[in-house]
């Protein structure tokens, strides 16, 4: 049986609703798109250790340096949420290689393909998403709604 990571894509191929859903060839699709993405996000990571290393400013006046200090928290927190990106990529990506993606893990129906090359992480369909986001909605503290 061909890996999934082995199999090599036509130039141009974007999945079609023609083919059998969840083929081989869609799944090695949207392997290669979130391979593609971890990539890039691992990237932009190692440029702002790199620059965090590298930038050893003195400032005299006490508003640079809070200015200085709250850009890197900004950026360190960003890069905190694409870590645990990363860690959703390399989950679905060992979803597809078990071939268990693509369908919503709430109710089990195809998740779609517009939905998928949209958002390749999700693992729920719009249905259920909503759903998820509604009750989120009435069930946060009343101090998570004033920080809206």
């Amino acid at each position: 049986m061909t890996r999934i990571a082995d199999i090599i894509l036509p130039e141009g191929y974007r999945p079609s609703p023609d083919e059998e859903y969840m083929c081989p060839m869609q799944r090695a699709f949207f392997r290669k798109l979130l391979m593609e993405w971890r990539k890039q996000l691992q990237g932009e990571a190692e440029r702002t250790v790199t620059g965090m290393n590298e930038e050893k400013a003195v400032f005299a006046d006490p508003t640079d340096r809070a200015t200085l200090e709250t850009d890197r928290n900004f950026e360190l927190r960003t890069r905190d949420r694409e870590r645990k990106l990363i860690s959703k990529i390399d989950r679905t990506v060992e979803a597809i290689e078990a071939d268990d993606y693509g369908f919503c893990e709430g109710c089990g129906v195809e998740i779609g393909l517009r939905r998928l090359e949209a958002r390749p992480v999700t693992n729920l369909c719009i249905d259920c998403k909503t759903k998820e986001e509604q009750m989120e909605k009435v069930h946060r503290s009343p101090d998570e709604a004033e920080s809206d």
